[in-house]
């Protein structure tokens, strides 16, 4: 354009002047044309590096309109709505159709209690944990939206983003990974993709991130779940996956208060207790909950468990300890968000009820509202604690201003993700929203830059490659014997079916010719007896251990008690033959929980992938062949092998052990 401009400068004294006015004429048109192109150039670009138009998500955010949406809901809903508005129950994320009973009966749910809130939950089958297309939640979504007379609030457990509960996602591995990475910019980015694929199906709650301090190497039930064991990078991943997530559209809930880091109990199964001394609680468990109220944490999600720092009376729990919930919480803490229960089925709150009274669950329920609780995550049952509540209103025991408290933060929670105005989502969309392929990329990068080095005996890594005859060695019956080759085996208690599946792909491509044997608790012995024969004839050896965040428990051996951190019965008992057979070349990596090692100390390399996710395996195996050099650190403690923080560089180069890799 400039020169354009120079150019009609320098040529007018030759020219006439009528036509050099035409001439200009003509130049400012066409100038008006080259910018006006320029700016559509420059707006695609710019919608190029943000997204389509569809992939804009609005913060959340609580518009005026959107309150006097909420006000005017309020004074028109009875009291048994309002009671609906509180309570949460389970549904899948897929049905065969809108037909069968399971929907139909969670549809007279919906209708009938009034539900306000959904928890997409997973089916488990044989072969484990059953996660559904996107569009297929998309669709069920949907379909409860219609189905209700005020919008669903439909939350998911997210602690590793969607593919908690969705196939052909980003497979994030679970939070400790990120908390080995230590980046709040990874953790940010992980809430913002997170946010957008979950508003892309009708997903708007995420009950996540776990703000527990894994204090507690025998916490069975939090571990890998956890972003780590120091309060502050705790807190400051915490606070970043809120601000990505709150930043594109998805309201998030940090759990489990007052923290559940250092129990060593699972109150799915039996009333739990934070022991922790009042300045614990304050110097531990408390901060992470803190940095979530500082960055706008929309709910907080509490433990079953007794905590008699914070309430003396035994009888009670965080659930229904007003001292708790709202003397700390909500007195102490400022947090004005909505406080949601833990599930009533669980035997952490309802091994304190007394059946004979009522239904366990009816009792707690009330008992969480007088303690000050919003949402009520019920059993499938709903009905009972749904009666009780109303029943407790009209009898006077809790005043209809405490339920009319609840269900304001509710219905702002709705506003604030625009459930006001729309409520379904576009299906064309999920899976271009869903599937985007620079958001798996990233999500292996996360999984690449987790994996840490614990120990190594300088021998082992990294494995070489192979995959033509010549490097294999001369073919069998031509002259001197092949290589031994070495042994892949995917291992743990109870294996999902697709454990292993990623790692193997991986593995047979850079080593085709080794073999990879599968095992676990329902293996029959005689697998065990051809492991332990390839073995002992294998030139190397790696275990790829599967551990969930739940084995860690207490076993009796010899009289003693001890703690167990995973792979107890035939699985433990062959990674123990497997190490007392050869110690020197093999190398174990855990994937899920970092602890294992505890249990087996006689490990000479150990690698932590602390995920079972897909990324998690591709990463383990570009580690174990030196195609990863990260400088990720353990962010938990390993007593007697690591502290938190440690790890050691990856080996560069091929370790010469003998005439071996020569």
């Amino acid at each position: 354009m400039t020169l354009l401009l120079a150019e009609s400068s320098n040529n007018q004294g030759s020219r006439p002047h009528s036509l050099w006015r035409a001439q200009g004429d003509f130049l400012r048109r066409r100038m008006a044309v080259q910018v006006l192109t320029a700016f559509a150039l420059l707006s695609c670009w710019g919608l190029a590096q943000t997204g389509s138009p569809q992939d804009k998500s609005e913060p959340v955010r609580l518009t005026q309109d959107g309150q006097q949406w909420v006000e005017a809901t309020l004074r028109g809903l009875s009291l048994e709505e309002k009671v609906g508005q509180m309570l949460q129950v389970r549904s899948y994320a897929e049905y065969p159709n809108f037909e069968t009973a399971d929907y139909k009966w969670l549809q007279e749910r919906v209708q009938k209690d009034h539900i306000g809130s959904m928890i997409l939950a997973a089916h488990i089958n044989a072969q484990g944990l059953v996660r559904v297309d996107p569009l297929a939640a998309a669709k069920t979504i949907n379909q409860l939206q219609s189905d209700a007379k005020l919008p669903l609030l439909m939350a998911a457990d997210l602690e590793r983003g969607v593919a908690s509960r969705l196939e052909n996602v980003p497979d994030f591995p679970w939070p400790m990974a990120l908390g080995a990475v230590d980046d709040p910019a990874t953790a940010e980015r992980v809430g913002a993709i997170t946010a957008r694929a979950a508003r892309a199906v009708g997903i708007n709650w995420a009950l996540a991130p776990v703000a527990d301090v894994n204090s507690n190497p025998a916490n069975p039930i939090i571990n890998d779940r956890s972003f780590g064991e120091d309060p502050a990078r705790v807190g400051a991943l915490v606070a970043a996956f809120i601000r990505g997530a709150r930043a594109h559209g998805l309201l998030v809930t940090a759990k489990h208060f007052p923290g559940y880091g250092d129990a060593a109990i699972d109150s799915h199964r039996a009333i739990a207790s934070v022991d922790a001394t009042m300045d614990h609680l304050q110097t531990v468990e408390f901060p992470p909950f803190r940095k979530a109220i500082e960055a706008g944490v929309d709910a907080i999600l509490l433990v079953h468990a007794r905590v008699p720092a914070l309430e003396p009376d035994s009888e009670k729990i965080t659930t229904n300890s007003a001292k708790i919930v709202t003397d700390v919480l909500k007195g102490q803490l400022a947090f004005q968000g909505v406080v949601l229960t833990d599930a009533l089925e669980m035997r952490g709150v309802t091994g304190l009820y007394d059946p004979r009274k009522g239904d366990p669950a009816a009792q707690a329920a009330v008992d969480a509202v007088k303690a000050g609780c919003d949402v009520i995550m019920t059993p499938m049952d709903v009905d009972a604690p749904f009666q009780a509540i109303v029943q407790a209103v009209r009898s006077g025991e809790i005043p209809e201003s405490r339920i009319d408290e609840s269900v304001r933060k509710v219905l702002r929670m709705k506003a604030a993700v625009g459930l006001d105005r729309t409520r379904t989502v576009d299906l064309e969309q999920v899976a271009a929203l869903t599937g985007k392929p620079e958001d798996k990329e990233f999500a292996q990068q996360v999984a690449d830059e987790a994996v840490t080095l614990v120990r190594h005996n300088g021998q082992m890594l990294p494995l070489p490659k192979t995959g033509t005859p010549a490097e294999n060695g001369p073919t069998p019956g031509q002259g001197s014997p092949a290589k031994p080759e070495w042994v892949a085996i995917v291992l743990g208690q109870g294996l999902e079916g697709t454990n292993g599946r990623e790692f193997e792909k991986a593995w047979r491509s850079r080593r085709p010719n080794a073999p990879v044997f599968y095992f676990d608790n329902r293996s029959p012995q005689t697998a065990a007896a051809d492991i332990l024969s390839a073995v002992g004839k294998a030139e190397g050896v790696v275990v790829a251990a599967y551990v969930a965040h739940n084995q860690a428990r207490q076993v009796m051996s010899n009289g003693k008690t001890s703690t167990s951190f995973g792979l107890l019965g035939p699985s433990g008992q062959l990674l123990q033959r497997v190490l007392e057979a050869a110690t020197d070349k093999t190398v174990v990596v855990a994937f899920g929980s970092p602890y294992l090692i505890e249990s087996f100390p006689n490990i000479q390399t150990y690698i932590c992938a602390y995920a079972m996710a897909s990324t998690s395996e591709i990463s383990a195996v570009k580690a174990l062949f030196g195609e990863v050099q990260n400088h990720a650190k353990l962010p938990v403690t390993l007593p007697g092998v690591a502290e938190r923080g440690f790890s050691l560089p990856w080996p560069a180069q091929v370790t010469q052990r003998g005439s071996q890799h020569q």
